[in-house]
């Protein structure tokens, strides 16, 4: 066997057959997944597989008779959108109606009982340092003692850990006197964060200046005992009401679930912290110390000045006391302690996270602060029966355009039309895979915008079939025979090809950068597809062609070929010819 020539290299074109296999096992690989996953459709959104709608009514908070307004409301949408769709394409709609209504629509396939608590926690955010605590519905005294994990040790960076209280050490026959006595004795301490005459009574004649003053706070006392000692937080109805009308600088009462899932119940006192002191919240995964997950938090100058003060406080408190809760909506979501004053603007909270309650709890942190209160006025089912209608038109409609390009494919590129059809059924299945295959890993749903995305690439893939046969045509016509021609053409059709590509690709960006919703669906699409087409150019069509081109069929230009360089109007191929030598002169010989 002679030895290769130097400077050629046996390339992937000289072994087609390794990139067909590799994009044919790819392909049996995610269709196995696709079933594996229970989802071998994929994820529809409202508009073609109806869904939840929900309608907010907004109100205005105490105190802020105009909130309601044209900026406030569009802040609400923009944060409930974010709430919502997430990181994700979950294509759920949040959009203003009226004045003072927001419709939030989520389509079918969606956790709508999630996405509900999601737009339905659309309250004020707010830091309240906790006065006392326990387990609702158990015998136990208001002030538990601390729990019997102990803290982490004391670090470089603001820090606070994130933990359940415990009754489980607290005396069983503790009765609603010593509930009551308890919730008096945190309303006095001299220790309370954000002690007022109004909130907190004391003994002291400069802290009640008048009696009518003093009998009025002891008289809030009194009310806000009675509240915590009948307040049962594994009653529903209850929990919805708990610390119903309270302001923002009134003490108040309050439930949450602890790390164990049992329901807790709280007194707290007047909020220190607002959640739009909060700049930013995300979750991280803690590498350096194996703690787990975690929730980090940067507050505003205002902010780092409020929550610097605060946690100076609680630092100094004995359990519960040294604890704040966060709550959103009347409910806590959090109740992290503080082992010292977070000065430096940030602060983590840590403890027994996982993934989804850590980006959950930075979640709302990051967008819970509305400037607006809303109240859930109704929640309806979404028929999908318009909507089905338009996608049985649309698929009408993509059915006849993909026929009319089989149609051309076969009449002007005749026998190269068993390499371009072919490539676009490989192409239709890898995009129907990889979207089935996103439903339930982004919360991707497929739409009508999404949909007109999809017929659109059946264009721009095509074209990419159609730039590559062009330039192996164009080397044919200047004399070469087909597997140089194949190899020529390639270099040239691939720079054209991913520079048509990138443009479409970039569009695609742009669009769903800016814009959001169903829009969002198209610019996904059109973007997945354009990715999906090149790689089934380099890896489905190219290899195809160089395998075909080494047929008789093709590489004698057979007229059903597409490729008859008759027909094709080539030039005559060039061939060597001798010299003729020089006449030689009589005389000279």
């Amino acid at each position: 066997m002679a030895a290769p020539k130097k400077g050629r290299s046996a390339s992937a074109q000289s072994r087609p057959g390794r990139s067909l296999a590799f994009i044919l096992i790819a392909i049996a690989a995610l269709t196995g997944g696709m079933f594996l996953s229970g989802h071998p459709t994929p994820r529809l959104g409202i508009d073609l597989a109806g869904g939840t709608s929900i309608t907010l009514t907004a109100k205005n908070e105490p105190g802020q008779p105009n909130a309601i307004n044209k900026t406030n409301m569009n802040t609400a949408v923009d944060i409930m959108n974010r709430r919502v769709n997430g990181l994700g394409v979950s294509e759920a709609e949040v959009q203003t109606q009226g004045s003072d209504n927001i419709i939030v629509n989520i389509p079918k396939g969606t956790n709508s009982k999630e996405a509900r608590d999601q737009v339905g926690t659309t309250a004020q955010l707010y830091f309240r340092p906790v006065l006392a605590t326990e387990v609702s519905g158990s015998a136990a005294s208001a002030s538990p003692s601390p729990s019997a994990s102990s803290s982490s040790s004391s670090k470089a960076t603001d820090k606070a850990t994130d933990k359940a209280t415990s009754s489980s050490s607290a005396s069983p026959t503790a009765s609603a006197t010593s509930q009551g006595r308890a919730v008096t004795d945190a309303l006095k301490a001299d220790s309370t964060p954000s002690a007022s005459s109004s909130a907190s009574p004391s003994a002291s004649s400069s802290a009640s200046p008048s009696a009518s003053s003093s009998a009025s706070a002891s008289a809030a006392a009194t009310k806000l005992q009675a509240q915590y000692t009948a307040l049962d937080c594994t009653d529903e109805a209850q929990r919805a009401k708990a610390g119903e009308g309270a302001k923002a600088t009134d003490p108040t009462v309050a439930c949450g679930k602890n790390s164990s899932g049992q329901w807790q119940k709280y007194v707290l006192g007047p909020a220190e912290v607002k959640g739009t002191d909060i700049k930013s919240a995300a979750a991280v995964f803690d590498t350096q110390s194996a703690a787990g997950w975690k929730v980090t938090m940067e507050f505003t100058s205002g902010g780092s000045k409020k929550f610097a003060d605060i946690t100076g406080k609680l630092a100094k408190n004995q359990s519960p006391q040294n604890q704040f809760a966060i709550v959103l909506d009347g409910d806590v979501v959090s109740d992290p302690f503080v082992q010292q004053a977070l000065t430096g603007g940030s602060a983590e909270i840590s403890g027994s996270f996982d993934q989804t309650e850590a980006q959950s709890l930075a979640n709302m942190l990051k967008y819970g602060a509305l400037p607006l209160t809303f109240k859930e006025s109704s929640v309806t089912t979404v028929t999908a029966a318009l909507g089905g209608e338009q996608l049985h038109a649309g698929l009408i409609a993509g059915a006849i355009g993909l026929g009319l390009v089989v149609i051309y494919l076969v009449v002007y590129y005749r026998g190269l039309s068993i390499i371009a059809i072919p490539s676009l059924l490989v192409s239709g299945a890898l995009t129907y895979v990889i979207m089935a295959l996103l439903g339930p890993t982004i919360g991707f749903a497929l739409n009508l915008p999404a949909v007109c995305g999809a017929i659109v690439a059946i264009g721009i893939t095509a074209d990419s079939f159609i730039v590559f046969f062009e330039r192996i045509r164009d080397e044919i016509r200047e004399g070469r025979s087909l597997r140089p021609a194949v190899e020529r053409a390639w270099p040239r059709a691939r720079r054209t090809i991913l520079v048509s590509d990138f443009v479409s690709f970039l569009a695609a960006a742009v669009l769903f950068i800016v814009t959001v919703g169903k829009v969002q669906g198209f610019a996904f699409t059109l973007g997945l597809t354009t990715v999906l087409d090149v790689v089934v150019v380099f890896f489905f069509t190219k290899p195809l062609m160089t395998l075909l081109a080494r047929r008789k069929f093709y590489a004698s230009g057979h007229k059903w070929s597409g490729l008859d360089p008759k027909a094709l109007g080539a030039k005559p191929p060039l061939r060597r010819t001798r010299r003729p030598s020089a006449p030689v002169d009589p005389k000279e010989a």
